[in-house]
């Protein structure tokens, strides 16, 4: 037996920003090139828009299968937003680690914050800045073609957002797209390697060094 006798556990890779600053984007390019990364489904009582599939895109519920999960602990986080709930079902996560494969979250700091509460030793945080703040207001105005009001109030909630950078593992400043999916990819190859997530790795070691 050798190096293929260690196994991992699977991580979750959170990825967090402010609206326009590139994490939808990086996320798409680091699914694209790594399959052993999946993106997490999340559960959402929203009503499905066209070209939408059940189970691919979000797991369509109503109001009262979702307060449902939330009382039988099914989900891992959950959130309020615009009137409509947001959730990310704790199964299929577990699954995923636990066969040795990576999930990928597109949430909030709100979100991470209850993911670090309940599965914090799986957990790899990564956030997202802007590379100024003018940038940011062009990227939101070029991106959405919103009024000058709406683009205002996408910034002041980004500036919130901004605020919590604190509470993650790793800063990308996303100046230009291409280096910062590579230092997604960076993390991601490190955290892959913690001694923690390997299993099986003190054997091996022990058969190092007493075998002959």
């Amino acid at each position: 037996m050798g190096e293929s006798s260690i196994t991992r556990r699977g991580l979750m890779l959170v990825l967090s920003s402010p609206s326009g600053a590139g994490k939808t984007t990086i996320s798409r390019e680091i699914l694209k090139e790594d399959d052993n990364l999946i993106l997490s489904v999340s559960a959402t009582t929203r009503p499905k828009r066209p070209g939408e599939r059940h189970g691919v895109d979000y797991h369509f519920v109503n109001d009262a299968e979702f307060e449902a999960m939330v009382e039988k602990g099914e989900l891992l986080e959950h959130a309020r937003v615009f009137e409509r709930r947001y959730g990310t079902p704790r199964k299929p996560v577990e699954e995923a680690l636990n066969a040795g494969r990576d999930v990928l979250f597109d949430i909030d700091w709100q979100g991470t914050q209850q993911l670090s509460g309940k599965m914090p030793k799986d957990l790899v945080r990564v956030f997202i800045l802007p590379p100024s703040q003018e940038e940011l207001e062009r990227r939101l105005h070029t991106r959405a073609q919103d009024s000058t009001e709406v683009v205002k109030s996408r910034m002041a909630k980004a500036a919130d957002e901004m605020s919590h950078w604190d509470a993650y593992d790793y800063i990308i400043v996303n100046q230009q797209l291409e280096r910062s999916v590579e230092q997604v990819r960076a993390v991601l190859t490190a955290e892959r390697l913690r001694r923690e997530r390997l299993l099986g790795l003190e054997d091996f070691v022990h058969r190092l060094r007493t075998t002959g």
